[in-house]
């Protein structure tokens, strides 16, 4: 039996990221990263004021760190065909992916954590992790050191059906920010958002047949940016997109898979972040939810002086916190398989009903009759109450057939 005491020195082995040294210094704390420092890919990543508020409790410096590095926006704009509407709502925070990851490398050094870039991890008998007293897989979705123990975690993944590429552009969005373009093979759009004074993410999704229609399984990835920045030219105000620096390979065209697993930890091994869990990039959560996971491991192994209990209590908590956002997720990627169902409508009323995509209820109701009744609902409590009540119950029935 593994004992684990806060008071003690413990050795962690983290691979790909974790939670800070911050409750005791006395740890011996190493984290092992495959990449070279500063060569994150993905531009950039959102989150939401409760992000702040958990990681300020956990880490103040950190979170203010991370609050003056970021941008901040309240607005949504969404260009439908050619059409612009706005939706006003609660404030977003955008920050580069590589200057975060950097912000929160360089508290971990101020701490005491042994931060090794270019050391890659091959699995779990890496002469690094022998003497561990904990080893916390954050090694993403591909995870090695999960899949050397795959039928102890018992991973599950789903694909999902739309296509998207992760694309950055020097156009600087100053709202979240949509773009739903009509072509002869169907449906194309764009989510955009700033992360810092000089670039924005673009995130371009499109159906497997507006993918091949377009071409855009064949084509280099130059020729595919040059296409999607005639497509968008209205929302990129003639800004140009970037890719991988790579013009004559392939475009990095992507299906989401939706991972979860069975348990989180076997032994001294515990996953975290996209090594345990995935979410669809619609919800803009990935980051939060990781980070998240460091708090809340990091709580359990203050709160138990037995490992084993201390990672049970660790997963058990975490896995029914993610049900919501993950329930939010699975409908949001729905609403976007499902998009031709919406773009009938005028553009106002499409995107109020993106702005409900997470709803259990829209898929059952047709999309004009729930628009009215969703405004209904803002002044009549009783249909307000309903509205709550049979949302959840369509979505168990709907759960339980499948």
């Amino acid at each position: 039996m593994h004992r684990f005491s806060v008071g003690a020195h413990v050795k962690l082995a983290i691979v790909g990221g974790g939670p800070l040294k911050r409750q005791d210094p006395s740890h011996d704390i190493a984290v092992y990263e495959r990449n070279p420092e500063g060569s994150t890919y993905g531009w950039g990543v959102t989150y939401w004021a409760g992000l702040l508020d958990k990681l300020r409790a956990g880490d103040p410096e950190s979170a203010d760190a991370v609050a003056e590095a970021s941008v901040t926006w309240t607005d949504g704009v969404a260009i439908v065909r050619d059409q612009r509407t706005v939706h006003r709502g609660d404030a977003g925070f955008g920050i580069g992916r590589r200057r975060m990851l950097g912000l929160l490398a360089d508290r971990a050094r101020e701490l005491g954590v042994r931060v090794d870039f270019e050391h890659d991890i091959t699995g779990t008998a890496a002469p690094e992790l022998a003497d561990a007293d904990l080893v916390v897989a954050a090694d993403g979705v591909n995870s090695v050191l999960r899949e050397a123990h795959a039928d102890r975690f018992g991973p599950t993944v789903a694909h999902g059906r739309n296509h998207y590429i992760w694309l950055g552009t020097t156009k600087v969005f100053d709202s979240f920010s949509f773009a739903f373009k009509e072509t002869e093979h169907g449906w194309i759009w764009c989510y955009a958002y700033g992360f810092s004074g000089e670039r924005s993410t673009c995130v371009v999704e499109c159906s497997p047949e507006t993918w091949t229609g377009l071409g855009l399984d064949t084509r280099g990835e130059a020729d595919s940016l040059n296409l999607l920045e005639k497509l968008f030219h209205d929302l990129l105000d003639g800004h140009e997109l970037i890719g991988r620096d790579r013009a004559d390979a392939a475009a990095q065209w992507l299906t989401f898979r939706t991972l979860t697993n069975r348990t989180w930890h076997h032994g001294n091994l515990v996953l975290l972040g996209d090594a345990a869990h995935t979410t669809h990039y619609s919800i803009g959560a990935g980051t939060t939810l990781a980070l998240e996971d460091a708090l809340a491991l990091a709580d359990a192994l203050r709160d138990h002086t037995d490992l084993d209990a201390a990672l049970t209590t660790y997963g058990k908590r975490r896995r029914a916190e993610l049900v919501s956002a993950q329930s939010a997720a699975r409908y949001s990627a729905q609403w976007y398989e499902n998009l031709p169902r919406y773009m009938n409508l005028p553009p106002a009323h499409m995107f109020a009903l993106l702005g409900q995509r997470h709803s259990p209820l829209l898929p059952h109701i047709p999309p004009q009759l729930y628009y009215r009744l969703d405004r209904a609902a803002d002044h009549l409590q009783p249909l307000r109450r309903l509205k709550r009540w049979l949302g959840p119950h369509l979505a168990r029935a709907t759960h339980s057939r499948h």
